[in-house]
């Protein structure tokens, strides 16, 4: 790191002093606040390479436990391990293998932190598998932004750059995101294929694949034979429905004579799981890290804003620069973020809200539940850290409810 900083090049950013490498690298291993979001295969791989780049000061968050089939390409967990989180024994082995690094663990659900909980880091670097964790927190982060309603310009003093990787097989990407300067996460969804489905009337009359049995098993035969009690959900990650799921689907599966009903099968399918390659994950998080490096200290741009590696026939890589969408839902257009609204409605000297309930007079639409049913609240939970003209249309009415005001009232909505 030392001779990359002591060394002026043509990438090196305006910023960039190559008489300041000892307090860049004091400032990076002291002072720059990074948080992994996600401690799995990409996760492991992350940390890895942000302590040995010389990043002193990491949080990581991940709400899941260690399973013994994480092993295999999970390099900070041990057998011993299994059923601990996985932050806190990630944060636990970086510590103890580089010392004098601060690792925070953060055990729990990313989405239920408050958007200024995100605020207090200088970079986070995400390496989640789930698409929507992703969408949430890619509102959260531009939801921080401010943005002048007179002349657009952005205020760069809550821009928190973030780093997306993920991987699938041998297949991954890369992509640096900064909040309303660049193509946000939203903008490039279409990326992504749609989940695999299979039509009803196959499933049904004839199944031709193992899949087909444990789809018909998961979304037919579950809710009619409801073991587990009339209401029960079915939950993927409970042991206990999978081997009910599995022993369905087998029997469908030998009824239609056909093999290869597995429980690891069947956990695949209800899951959406992909096969995971640990070679492909060290590719992917090597370059995150390089991008982190880079934006932390200066000594070259950040990647301009999108690459993608794949290993299935050989080996291709591709960058290019995404565009941002006009019509984005999240960073595009104007508005003001869901925070400034609630900020508003408490100010406001006839409202004084302190935890409102809000909907769309014309609709009825739940918009924001700050405090009730947890069920209440949880439905709303996506709508943080997305702008009010998401959720609104201009001049629309929002009724409110609110302990401290004692009633509801109906208040219009509108913006510059």
């Amino acid at each position: 790191a030392r001779r990359l900083l002591t060394r002026p090049g043509p990438s090196a950013t305006a910023d960039f002093s190559a008489a300041d490498a000892t307090d860049v690298l004091a400032t990076l291993h002291n002072d720059v606040r990074v948080l992994v979001v996600g401690a799995g295969g990409l996760g492991c791989e992350l940390l890895k390479d942000l302590a040995l780049a010389g990043f002193g000061r990491l949080d990581v968050i991940d709400m899941d436990t260690i399973d013994v089939s994480n092993l295999n390409r999970q390099f900070l967990f041990r057998a011993a391990d299994v059923g601990k989180p996985k932050a806190a024994v990630a944060a636990a082995y970086i510590r103890a293998r580089v010392p004098g690094l601060t690792v925070t663990p953060h055990v729990g659900d990313l989405t239920r932190r408050p958007p200024e909980w995100y605020a207090q880091f200088n970079l986070i670097v995400a390496g989640l598998d789930s698409i929507d964790a992703r969408r949430w927190l890619n509102a959260t982060l531009v939801s921080l932004v401010a943005v002048d309603p007179d002349t657009g310009e952005v205020d760069r003093s809550g821009l928190i750059p973030w780093i997306d990787g993920g991987s699938e097989g041998l297949m991954g990407q890369a992509r640096v995101i900064l909040p309303r300067l660049s193509a946000c996460f939203e903008c490039t969804l279409s990326m992504f294929d749609t989940p695999k489905t299979y039509p009803l009337c196959t499933l049904a009359n004839t199944p031709r694949l193992p899949e087909h049995c444990v789809e018909y098993a998961h979304v037919v035969e579950y809710p009619r034979a409801a073991p587990f009690g009339a209401g029960v959900a079915f939950d993927a990650d409970n042991p206990n429905h999978l081997t009910w799921l599995t022993d369905a689907a087998a029997a469908r599966a030998a009824a239609f004579h056909i093999p290869g009903v597995t429980r690891r099968l069947a956990a695949g399918v209800v899951k959406h799981i992909v096969p995971a390659v640990a070679s492909t994950n060290a590719v992917i998080a090597a370059a995150c890290a390089v991008e982190a490096w880079k934006l932390a200290t200066c000594a070259a741009g950040p990647l301009r804003n999108y690459v993608m590696v794949n290993g299935t026939a050989g080996v291709y890589s591709y960058t290019y620069e995404t565009e941002r969408r006009g019509d984005c839902e999240v960073c595009g257009g104007g508005g003001v973020p869901r925070t400034e609204l609630l900020d508003a409605l408490a100010a406001e000297p006839a409202l004084r809200t302190r935890s409102p309930v809000l909907r769309v007079a014309a609709t009825g639409a739940l918009v924001w539940a700050a405090e009730g049913p947890p069920a209440l609240v949880e439905a709303t939970r996506g709508n943080a850290g997305k702008r009010v003209d998401a959720l609104l249309e201009r001049g629309g009415e929002l009724i409110v409810t609110d302990r401290a005001m004692g009633g509801a009232r109906t208040v219009v909505v509108t913006w510059p």
